[in-house]
């Protein structure tokens, strides 16, 4: 099964923003940091996953664990609803998108877990802010 990290960081609430998406599979690893522009955090974490989806999606994986230490995108994913309007067609993108999967599965980790997404979404904004 592949595992995919995945963390959205925003530099100021709204700000700079940035996701990175850390994929094992099979002892191969690949890495993306993807400037987002200027959001809020929870809308950079939401993106981040969708992206994260997305490139999955893309390579033709079936079977992903997605890991994330965001406890607000892990619990809106299961229970498949958030109360703020404006991420909610965030949450309902995510949730098409996970149908397009065999085997999908969420989990909240620590940050110590979540280090290299971490890193990369952080890269991710200094490169938004060289752009400027």
């Amino acid at each position: 099964m592949i595992e995919v990290y995945f963390d959205g960081a925003s530099a100021g609430n709204p700000g700079p923003s940035g996701a990175g998406i850390f994929i094992k599979n099979n002892g191969e690893v690949e890495r993306f940091s993807i400037p987002l522009g200027d959001m809020e955090n929870h809308e950079a974490e939401y993106r981040a996953f969708i992206h994260a989806l997305e490139i999955c999606i893309e390579k033709g994986y079936k079977s992903v664990s997605f890991r994330t230490d965001s406890q607000y995108v892990s619990q809106a994913v299961e229970k498949e609803f958030v109360k703020n309007k404006n991420i909610a067609p965030l949450l309902q993108e995510a949730l098409r998108l996970t149908r397009q999967f065999d085997l999908f599965f969420i989990m909240w980790v620590a940050s110590s877990e979540n280090k290299t997404a971490d890193e990369l979404s952080r890269a991710a904004i200094r490169n938004n802010r060289s752009k400027n």
